[in-house]
């Protein structure tokens, strides 16, 4: 369908012709440039996946295109959601505020035919902001709420209890868990989530220090697990450290498939960003690498983009890794910046991927599967590189039962 043609449903009023306008920052060619994997193309604005195995293919695209409400206008730099039941909690990056709005359509709460307004349940004390830093990821766990933000001196993770119901729900009891990340006016990481196994995930960006990302001693480059309070669990992959793999750039998504397998989204340099299956002490090659190497002791990623069409942040999965059908089974979403775009990518076949939203809402942070199922997606054209237009920041809620096909 002609996208000028499909109208968007914004809880009741309709808005149409929504343009694209973005910058993004500039990235710095490496000192090694990275190898072009057999079989692909370095053409400038061109997209590249591959299988496990490497072998390319062009992505799928795709004209069908779901519903689209909207949930939230008039966000500040939004950055994560996370749900505490049917309330989700969304982040703001330069105020350190948290804000709460309902996930039950339509929200009892506002007129119909409007969108929901947040409201503020609590301030992350000591956020300081400064380029990509600030409050950064968010992640719940009964009735805790950890976010993970850019301080004075280094970015940390701190824990706070939910306390409250509905329009009494209050953050309280701060606790750091984690201080003393290295932090830098870029790659700060930031992505939190709980996995299957109860344990606390952290991407860390290499916040400038390129060698970080190498060094298991540092916890820069790397991505973490660590129990609710903070702890190294016994089963991790080096004995005593928080590391759960290394050797990346600025990893910002998270999620887990039905089976398990983690799936990581990371910002590469010039040449690639990076859709990664995570193994517990892997080497996924930053800085030696970018993208797809074939080089022995690295894991290469199961898929690429040029920067241009990506520039992936956060990451969710739905559905039914069981079912045969590669096209209606569990699928990870991917909210792309510079790339305007999400994107899904079957579990069954990570090197395949269809595009939707291209263009039509700016810059996506994030996107996550609200409790009935639906994703909820996050624009970012408010963080100062994009195009903000009138009601930016916003939250959209998609039906991804009809997928697009590719």
């Amino acid at each position: 369908m002609d996208p000028n043609r499909r109208s968007v449903i914004l809880a009741g009023l309709l808005v149409s012709g929504l343009g694209a306008c973005t910058k993004d920052a500039a990235r710095t060619s490496p000192s090694t440039p990275a190898p072009t994997p057999s079989g692909s193309t370095s053409t400038a604005g061109s997209a590249t996946t591959a299988t496990p195995g490497g072998t390319a293919r062009p992505p799928a695209t795709s004209s069908e295109q779901p519903t689209i409400t909207q949930v939230a206008t008039g966000l500040s730099a939004p950055w994560s959601i996370a749900f505490h039941g049917t309330t989700a909690l969304v982040s703001e990056r330069d105020t350190g505020r948290v804000l709460a709005l309902s996930a039950v359509p339509p929200a009892v709460d506002a007129t119909p035919g409007t969108p929901v307004a947040p409201r503020q349940i609590g301030t992350v004390a000591g956020v300081v902001h400064a380029g990509e830093g600030g409050l950064l990821g968010l992640a719940v766990r009964q009735d805790a709420l950890y976010a993970y933000f850019t301080a004075a001196d280094d970015n940390r993770i701190v824990r706070y209890s939910l306390t409250g119901t509905g329009p009494s729900l209050r953050l309280s009891n701060p606790t750091v868990i984690l201080a003393g990340i290295r932090k830098a006016f870029t790659h700060n990481g930031g992505r939190i989530a709980f996995g299957p196994d109860g344990m606390l995930y952290a991407t860390v960006g290499d916040a400038g220090a390129r060698a970080s990302a190498q060094d298991r001693g540092a916890l820069n480059g790397k991505i973490l697990r660590m129990t609710p309070d903070g702890e190294v669990p016994d089963d991790n992959p080096f004995p005593g450290s928080l590391v759960y793999s290394f050797g990346h750039r600025n990893p910002q998504g998270l999620a887990w498939a039905p089976d398990g397998t983690l799936f990581a989204s990371e910002f590469g340099q010039n040449t690639w960003d990076e859709l990664n299956i995570i193994r517990p002490g892997a080497n996924y090659g930053w800085p030696t690498v970018e993208g797809i190497a074939h080089r022995s002791g690295l894991v290469d990623p199961v898929q690429q983009w040029t920067p241009d069409q990506a520039s992936p942040s956060g990451i969710a999965i739905t559905g039914d890794s069981g079912s045969d059908d590669t096209d209606r089974g569990a699928a990870i979403w991917i909210a792309n910046l510079k790339g305007n775009r999400l994107r899904r990518v079957p579990v069954r076949d990570p090197g395949r991927s269809s595009e939707m939203l291209v263009g039509e809402f700016g810059r996506l942070r994030d996107v996550v599967v609200a409790p009935d199922g639906h994703l909820w997606v996050l624009t970012n054209n408010t963080d100062g590189r994009g195009g903000p237009r009138p009601g930016d920041d916003r939250i959209l809620r998609i039906d991804p039962a009809h997928p697009p096909s590719g």
